[in-house]
Formats: structure tokens, C-alpha cells, sequence
């Protein structure tokens, strides 16, 4: 019966929504997704962490759980003792991470050629310990997960894989991006091409690639980095005979986006196509169980289910959460106001612009001009629609669009700026008001790194947090540019987050997933789970660093250190040599 009422309140969802019909949830697992003992376990909170639970495999088939499950629950009438459901529990299932083994990457190499044009000897020797940090993230999953799939929440993959650290034990898809960048630094292509590999068979089997790799993660995908991906791996390989194979497969993933997150936008009497996190499904995030539940317990029960929808696209942004969302409710920095799916998010845009762009030269390399042609089409529409709907002049950069207000959330997010880092934009000077909106939000003053926000909500997408992918999307970003002004800061960005890193990993021999950069640099918090150590894309993105700027990097006092206090006699002195 509650699964009917389920169903009924998906189909109401997807026409509240607008654009599509709600669609089956593609995860049907009684245990993991939905149904009365996900329920009763993660609201008992049994685990400090919900991911815990869903995480663990069956010891025997799920019809028998069930139904030994059933038998509990009516021998108390639904109101199981917390100690008999913590023994059931600990009957019918195993500990998690029990379907993965460790698994040392076989192209693993202990002096990759990067680490020589490092040249500070601290720095180098860092490189050196981050490079061993792959060993201890690579996992390989137990033959039991492909003969027996249905006792586990863990997709199966052929090949093994890096995962993030901490609590993430699965692979993640838009953190693969920048654990990728660092394993072809460090020479390791054939981990990569198994990593990619897996994705690409994750869209032969669903359509698209989860946010990570558990059944419960089915219904919301992740940034879309997958032609990205690809063009990564090409560039360091030449492998052609790849792409060749699995070029449909690319296009199969922007389908997927086309058709189920795409929104239209009319502006001055023109109308534009662009895209959104959008998630059609209602329910608790099972991994969040017990936090989505109590916080919709704050709301009237008819806006529930909206809630649970938006709180699952704030996830598929991989920004979950941040203020950037906050915007359907009386208070601002109230969770239960997040309305994600209002939003056509310029990162999403910038990042499906760039595969389009990508896909086109693709398909020019391998001779199919037809689909060449229709790629550079929709590149060219979709940069004219980011300059339209989402570009500021005056203000020098992109801001996520509101539908339902019909404006442009002016706020500071390093997000602003990904269509430089994604190379969607069409006048070179923008690289340089780009720099100027850094300055006139005053962010070239924190000496730690580039906040996420302005805002502090809690959240860990908010201010006083850092995030590796975000500093590389705003330095890349401006080293575009011609200008030496613009090439210094991009260096002294890169040079303050390196400092951070290096600091706190000297303190503590570990590597985070965000840091703190309020008080001097620490490890981050808020949000709805520790800070987690690791860590995939961190990595990665020191090491992208140390290779663009290892021969001037330091990891002691210097003129970089003195930021903020230096940093205006810094863009002076390049200012006037330029």
C-alpha cells in the first residue's frame, strides 16, 4: 500500500514540476531505496551516519529479509525495540565495505616525470607522498557482487577503480574528473581507461551515470564530465580506437541531459534551451534518511515530497547543499527552503557547452561530419544562450538564472566563472572583467584559498569552506588570459591553496576533502557529515598545480605567503610591466 502511495506522489510531483512526467524509480530495492526497514532502521539511528547502513551487504536473499522483516514488524505492531532491531540487523547483514577489496593499481609507477619539475624539495617530496596516497585509494570489487548483485547496494564494475576516501568508498562521477587529471599525471593511463570504462558501461546499462556508484544514487546523476573525461585521456593517449568504440556511448550520456534536464528561458522575446539539476523523484535520500525526514517534518505534508525532490537535484549538483540553492522560503538560510530545480546553474551549462564543443571535434576526427556539424550547432546555441540568459557585462561575469523570479542570482560563487575554465565564451576580455569581479568581491583577500560563498549557512557548500575543484576552476580559468596582471593572480591562487594543502597536511599527514580557510587553513566542516580524509580530487588538484607552477611554488615564507597585505603591490608591479 505505501509503495501505491509512493507512486501516486511521484506522478503528482512530476506535474508540479512542470516539464517531464515523473518516470519509475529506476532503484527498486525494498532495503536500500524505499520500504518500511529502511525506514524503521535509519529513523532508530542505529549508525551515527546513515550511509553506513545502506552501505551494507545481505547475508542472504532479500525476499527472506523481507520477510523475516514482515514477522517483526508484526509481532510489535511496527514499534520493533530498538535492540531487536539492532539484532535483525545485525543477522541479515554484513559490515560495509565487505564487497570491495584493496586493489594496488598495476601501472602504478613510484617517481612519476612531473615530480622533477617541482622545484622546491618540500614540495617534490609532498608530490612523492600523494602519489603513494592512489595505492591506498584503489579498490576492486569481490566476484559475489556480479554473481549475486541484489545483495548489495553497490553497482557492480568490471574494472577496479580511485575512490574519494573517507566515507566514499564507491566511485563518485564528477570527483573522477580531477582524480583522473592526477593519475595521468602520475602516469597511470590504464587506470584511468578502467575508470572511464566503467562509466561508459554504467550508460550502456541505465542511460546516464548515477552520482555514485550504489543503487540508491540511481535516480540523480552528477556534473556531467564524461566527454571531458574521454578528451583527458585522449590527450595524454592518442587513443583513437577508443573513442572510436564508445563515441555513441558519449552521445547516449548528452541525450540524457537533453531530454530529462533541459529548460527553456525566454528572454526580450527570445527563447533559449538550456539545462538544470532536476531529480522527478520524491522519497528520503536513503544514504540521509533520518536528516531528510526530520527536516520535512518542519514542513506542511503537501510540500514534503517537493522537498525530497529538490534536496535529490541539490545532490546531482555535487553541491550539497550551498546557499546557491536557498531560495523558495522565508528564511534564507533554511535547508527546507532549497528549490535547486529553479535555478538553470551556469557550471551545468558551462560543462555541457565545453562536451559539445569536445563532441564536435570528435566526430570531425573520426570523419562523421553530419554529427561534427550538429555539435558545433548546439555549442554555438548554447554559448549564444549563456550569454544571453546567464552573462552579467557589468559585473564581468555568469550568474545561475532564476525561473521563477525571473533574474539572475547576483551572489558570489566560484561557479560564476566555469565558462571560462570550460572555454564557453566568445571575447577574450572576459578573462579580465572576470578578474575584476574577483576583486570588486574583495576574494583576492583571503590568503587560504577561493571561499565558496560569501554566506555562512552551515552548509558545506558555503562560506568558510574551500574546494579543490573550485580553485581550479578559477585559476585555469584566468590563466587563459593574455594578460600578465591576470597570469600573476591566477599564480598567487594557485600558490595560496598549494600553501593551505601543504600546511595542514605537515599537521596532520592527511589530505581533505574541504578546508576551512576562516582562520588560517584547517580542515572544513558543516554540512551533514565529517570532514573526510583522502582524498580523490584534492589530490588531484595539487597535483595539476605543482604541474603548471612547480618551478616557482614554494612551500615556505615568500612573497605569495604575504597575501592578502602583498597582493595589491603584486597586481601593481605586474600591472605596470604589462
Amino acid at each position: 500500500m505505501a509503495g501505491r502511495i509512493c507512486e501516486l506522489a511521484l506522478l503528482l510531483l512530476g506535474l508540479a514540476l512542470g516539464s517531464q512526467e515523473a518516470l519509475p524509480p529506476p532503484c527498486e530495492s525494498q532495503i536500500y531505496c524505499f520500504g518500511e526497514l529502511l525506514h524503521q532502521v535509519q529513523m532508530a539511528k542505529l549508525y551515527p551516519d546513515d550511509k553506513e547502513f545502506v552501505d551494507m551487504p545481505l547475508s542472504t536473499a532479500p525476499d527472506q529479509v523481507l520477510r523475516n522483516f514482515d514477522r517483526l514488524v508484526e509481532a510489535h505492531n511496527y514499534s520493533i525495540p530498538r535492540e531487536q532491531l539492532q539484532a535483525f540487523v545485525h543477522q541479515h547483514f554484513q559490515a560495509k565495505g565487505q564487497e570491495l577489496q584493496a586493489w594496488t593499481p598495476g601501472d602504478w609507477k613510484d617517481s612519476p616525470k612531473f615530480l622533477q619539475k617541482i622545484s622546491d624539495p618540500k614540495l617534490r617530496a609532498w608530490a612523492g607522498q600523494l602519489n603513494q596516497i592512489w595505492k591506498k585509494l584503489g579498490k576492486k570489487m569481490k566476484p559475489e557482487v556480479l554473481s549475486h548483485p541484489e545483495r548489495f547496494s553497490l553497482i557492480y564494475s568490471k574494472q577496479p577503480f580511485i575512490v574519494p576516501g573517507g566515507r566514499f568508498v564507491e566511485f563518485y562521477y564528477w570527483d573522477s574528473y580531477w582524480v583522473m587529471e592526477g593519475l595521468l599525471l602520475s602516469e597511470m593511463a590504464e587506470t584511468v581507461k578502467g575508470m572511464l570504462q566503467n562509466f561508459l558501461d554504467l550508460v550502456q546499462t541505465y542511460g546516464h551515470i548515477p552520482n555514485g556508484g550504489r543503487v540508491y544514487y540511481l535516480q540523480r546523476s552528477q556534473p556531467p564530465l564524461l566527454t571531458l573525461m574521454m578528451h583527458l585521456y585522449l590527450t595524454h593517449t592518442g587513443d583513437i580506437a577508443f573513442l572510436r568504440e564508445n563515441i555513441e556511448t558519449l552521445a547516449l550520456e548528452l541525450n540524457f541531459w537533453a531530454q530529462n534536464r533541459s529548460i527553456s528561458v525566454d528572454i526580450e522575446g527570445q527563447s533559449y534551451v538550456l539545462n538544470r539539476y532536476y531529480v522527478p523523484y520524491g522519497g528520503p535520500r536513503p544514504e540521509s534518511y533520518s536528516k531528510d525526514t526530520e527536516l520535512a517534518d518542519t514542513l506542511p505534508e503537501a510540500a514534503r515530497e517537493l522537498l525530497w525532490a529538490e534536496l535529490k537535484a541539490g545532490a546531482e549538483s555535487g553541491w550539497d547543499f550551498s546557499s546557491r540553492w536557498l531560495v523558495g522560503g522565508p528564511n534564507p538560510n533554511a535547508l527546507s527552503s532549497i528549490r535547486t530545480s529553479r535555478l538553470v546553474p551556469v557550471d551545468l551549462n558551462a560543462f555541457l557547452c565545453q562536451a559539445e564543443a569536445l563532441m564536435s571535434t570528435f566526430y570531425t576526427t573520426l570523419g562523421e561530419q553530419a554529427q561534427a556539424a550538429k555539435y558545433r550547432n548546439l555549442h554555438a546555441q548554447r554559448e549564444a544562450a549563456l550569454r544571453a540568459v546567464l552573462w552579467d557585462e557589468e559585473k564581468g561575469a555568469w550568474f545561475d538564472y532564476d525561473i521563477e523570479n525571473r533574474k539572475k542570482n547576483h551572489e558570489f560563487y566560484p561557479s560564476n566563472l566555469t565558462p571560462l575554465w570550460a572555454g564557453c565564451f566568445s571575447d577574450p576580455g572576459d578573462v579580465d572583467k572576470a578578474l575584476k569581479y574577483l576583486e570588486d568581491n574583495q576574494i583576492l583577500n583571503y590568503q587560504h584559498g577561493i571561499p565558496t560563498s560569501l554566506r555562512n549557512t552551515g552548509q558545506q557548500w558555503d562560506f568558510p569552506n574551500a574546494w579543490a575543484p573550485l580553485q581550479d576552476l578559477i585559476i585555469r580559468g584566468l590563466a587563459k588570459s593574455s594578460s600578465p596582471r591576470t597570469q600573476q593572480v591566477a599564480f598567487q591562487l594557485a600558490q595560496n591553496w598549494i600553501r593551505t594543502n601543504f600546511d595542514v597536511y605537515s599537521q596532520k599527514s592527511a589530505m581533505y576533502e574541504k578546508y576551512d580557510i576562516s582562520s588560517g587553513g584547517q580542515p572544513g566542516g558543516g554540512g551533514e557529515y565529517e570532514v573526510q580524509e583522502g582524498f580523490g580530487w584534492t589530490n588531484g588538484v595539487v597535483l595539476i598545480l605543482l604541474d603548471r607552477y612547480g618551478d616557482q611554488l614554494t612551500s615556505g615564507t615568500s612573497l605569495a605567503s604575504l597575501a592578502p597585505h602583498c597582493l595589491g603591490v603584486v597586481l601593481l608591479l605586474s600591472l605596470l610591466s604589462w
